[in-house]
């Protein structure tokens, strides 16, 4: 039985904010439990950019029963006048008698100031409380705020050799229906979906989510740096979610003219003969598309590791061995590294079973 403290409520708080995933564009996921005389008096999540912050819902549940009572934030309270009013000030209006907050917000409009708001005025401000779990929680709100560019999830499902098809090109199904229900999670928890033009020429995929309950379907991304893109593709014809296709200069300006008349966007970076990688990600960042899940071939995963533009690895290993030496395709292709102290290493690893399949995840760094 869980003893009830400050982790108790920090906790609940976190749980409310995870359930939210997806939802809010380019703005955190934040949770709030407010707390009076040992019980719950209102709850409240950030469900959508723009309307109203977690502290918002759980004060107005409280129905103005607030004074003296205790707010569970899992983010710093805002500061500032954004979309919406101040958090801090309504704190501060509704007489709370303290404030604990999991972790500081990183976004240079707040940044302390949110928490200096509430300890002007005489409130007891604690922070810290399962911080890493709430950085985790919003790793990427944190990227994007930080950086303009969205936060990049490479998710690939493999044989035990490594390989992501066999010599002939097949790849259905790799991974068991568990995995792939994941991977419909994790499409609904990213604003944007990437793909290498070999892939949709191959699976011609309709990169949609498709879960036991509807789900939030990304933007689709296509890497296509001469355009040779099927006009006839599902991403390209079948309108179940905005497409966006990432081309050079030197790409055929008939083709673009096509796939802009088929209500395709498409953005040129780079003069070619490669799309520009890392030109693109700050393309998309202005466009407030703040993550990325990439589910690319060899290729373009390589290149997007090697020009260190992925902030997390998942990978789903199957117990399956295909062999087919360089003619079966592997899940990361680049030039290498000479020496094993030079390798790209995962850190901060978690690992799952999922049935016959695991799952392995991390962070990559040089």
């Amino acid at each position: 039985m869980d003893t009830i403290n400050d982790e108790f409520y920090m906790s609940l708080a976190l749980d409310m904010a995870e359930r939210a995933q997806g939802q809010t564009g380019i703005n955190p996921v934040v949770g709030c439990v407010v707390v009076k005389d040992g019980a719950m008096i209102g709850l409240g999540t950030h469900l959508q950019r723009g309307t109203g912050h977690a502290e918002v819902h759980a004060l107005n549940m409280a129905a103005g029963k607030a004074q003296g009572s205790t707010a569970y934030v899992t983010l710093e309270p805002c500061s500032h006048y954004g979309k919406t009013p101040p958090c801090s000030q309504r704190l501060i209006d509704e007489g709370l008698a303290r404030v604990v907050v999991a972790c500081e917000d990183p976004n240079p409009e707040v940044a302390g100031r949110g928490i200096e708001m509430l300890r002007e005025q005489g409130i007891e401000v604690e922070v810290g409380l399962l911080r890493n779990r709430a950085l985790r929680l919003n790793e990427k709100f944190i990227k994007y705020i930080l950086t303009k560019q969205p936060f990049v999830t490479l998710k690939s499902a493999s044989t035990l050799d490594g390989k992501i098809a066999t010599k002939t090109g097949d790849s259905k199904w790799i991974s068991n229906g568990e995995a792939r229900k994941i991977v419909h999670t994790l499409r609904h928890r990213h604003q944007g979906i990437m793909v290498g033009v070999n892939t949709v020429i191959a699976d011609n995929p309709s990169l949609t989510t498709r879960m036991e309950l509807p789900g939030l379907s990304p933007i689709r991304i296509v890497i296509d740096s001469a355009l040779r893109i099927p006009l006839n593709s599902s991403v390209v014809c079948d309108g179940l979610a905005r497409t966006i296709v990432v081309t050079t200069e030197a790409a055929d300006s008939v083709k673009k003219a096509a796939l802009i008349a088929a209500g395709v966007q498409v953005v040129v970076s780079g003069a070619g003969p490669r799309v520009d990688l890392q030109a693109a990600m700050l393309a998309l960042g202005e466009m407030e598309i703040g993550s990325i899940l990439l589910e690319g071939g060899g290729t373009l995963n390589g290149a997007m590791l090697e020009s260190g533009l992925i902030d997390r690895i998942i990978l789903f290993f199957a117990p399956k061995i295909v062999g087919g030496g360089a003619a079966a395709a592997g899940t990361f292709t680049f030039p290498g590294v000479e020496w094993m102290r030079d390798a790209i290493t995962l850190e901060g690893l978690e690992v799952e079973v999922l049935g016959d399949n695991v799952c392995i995840s991390g962070t990559p760094v040089r």
